[in-house]
């Protein structure tokens, strides 16, 4: 768990840390320059995704190793390329600084899944997923403050560069960590490079269920990276007085929440039980989500109380798709899979609707504060998600009535004994 967290907070520090700049006066292609910045990594990480959905799923365990490496050292050129390369050309290499770091995700759980406790290991990750961008935008404005000669260009590459040996620390343990265990593969199903016919079969025997559960995730993430990447906007305008601070605690509160929620996840061992534990996580996560923010309109809730709430709702529905549904899917159904390829079919669709939010929001709501376009998306995603779920828990329970492992048992001792 200290493993994942950590490589996967360092991460981090070579995609975020460049938002944390207001690149205020500068404009390209008649928009804001810091819109531009997002949307080129974005479509960087975006392009990465798809290509995960192949590279991760067919990935060989020998190989993980180098690829990690190679593609940290990739992101961290790009962002030294971004601060010696003039605005308003230097925009680029934000898309090449995305486009390595989105297939690092995978990696990471890679080395996770298909073990009794998966997503307690995989918590690990996604409280850094949560943390990590509240805690490096504090780092980025401190270090700012020490250094205040060094440039909005520079300070992504100078941020990234002060993590790349506690990022080489942490990818040696996850070399060391013990492939799953026999009773491992009995529990939760041997994970194994996937085929393209393994992929084809899978979307044969699941399909629906699983488009149901991209369109959440999608939702989810266009809401994340949004509240994520203009954060420092939405808070300077609910929150004018704010301090650096703030950034990192709302983002850890609700870290601490996620972690004993989806944490818990781990203690089912009857992986339907565990299925339907995570759904019903996933609707109180939207409804803690929707539900703050109407208290938030009415001023019912302060600044601090919807950002924190809104948050942790985002996470509980968001992290259990990560880490624990696609998990228990490929137990419960006799299919050859593993849970980056279905976890890249999410993220891949999630950040082209990240792109489209903020493109729309820049074309056709550029007089609209930030803070209100992420709460009028909050109820959109809200309601469509809840609906959505409805589906995919209707769907999966007549799924596991007709092809559940209880029924192949059953089926299996009627032809023994006909």
């Amino acid at each position: 768990m200290v493993a994942a967290f950590g490589t996967y907070f360092c991460m981090y520090a070579f995609r975020k840390p460049f938002n944390s700049g207001v690149y205020e006066g500068l404009f390209a292609f008649g928009l804001e320059y810091k819109a531009v910045l997002i949307i080129a990594q974005v479509l960087g990480y975006m392009v990465s995704k798809f290509l995960g959905i192949k590279v991760i799923s067919e990935l060989q365990p020998q190989n993980r190793r180098k690829l990690i490496i190679a593609l940290i050292l990739v992101a961290e050129v790009s962002l030294v390329l971004f601060g010696l390369v003039p605005h308003p050309y230097n925009f680029v290499f934000l898309f090449f600084n995305g486009l390595p770091l989105g297939m690092v995700w995978g990696i990471i759980f890679s080395y996770l899944e298909g073990r009794r406790f998966t997503e307690m290991l995989g918590m690990g990750l996604s409280i850094s997923l949560i943390v990590s961008s509240g805690i490096l935008k504090t780092v980025y404005f401190n270090l700012h403050d020490w250094l205040p000669a060094v440039s909005e260009f520079w300070m992504p590459a100078l941020v990234g560069l002060a993590f790349l040996p506690a990022f080489f620390l942490f990818v040696w343990m996850l070399s060391v960590i013990p492939e799953p265990t026999e009773t491992d593969k009995l529990l939760r199903s041997e994970r194994l490079p996937m085929t393209v016919s393994d992929k084809r079969k899978v979307m044969q025997e699941i399909g629906l269920g699983v488009t149901g559960l991209v369109l959440i995730y999608s939702l989810l993430t266009t809401m994340r990276d949004f509240r994520d990447n203009f954060s420092v906007e939405i808070w300077r305008e609910i929150y004018p007085t704010r301090t650096n601070a703030v950034f990192s605690t709302t983002e850890m509160i609700a870290g601490l929440v996620v972690l004993v929620g989806v944490g818990c996840l781990s203690m089912i061992r009857n992986n339907i039980r565990g299925f339907w534990s995570t759904l019903w996580l996933i609707a109180a996560g939207l409804l803690m989500c929707g539900g703050s923010t109407l208290l938030f309109q009415f001023k019912l809730l302060p600044p601090f109380g919807w950002m924190m709430l809104s948050g942790m709702g985002l996470f509980l529905a968001y992290v259990p798709i990560q880490v624990a549904v696609f998990e228990r899917i490929i137990a419960l159904f006799p299919i050859r899979a593993n849970a980056g390829y279905f976890v890249y079919l999410c993220d891949a669709t999630g950040y082209l609707g990240s792109v489209g939010l903020i493109l729309y929001k820049e074309f056709f709501m550029q007089q609209t504060q930030w803070a209100t376009v992420l709460m009028h998306f909050s109820y959109i995603m809200a309601a469509a998600s809840l609906l959505l779920l409805v589906f995919i828990a209707v769907y999966f329970n007549r799924k596991l009535g007709v092809n559940g492992p209880v029924t192949k048992q059953i089926e299996k001792l009627n032809l023994l004994n006909p």
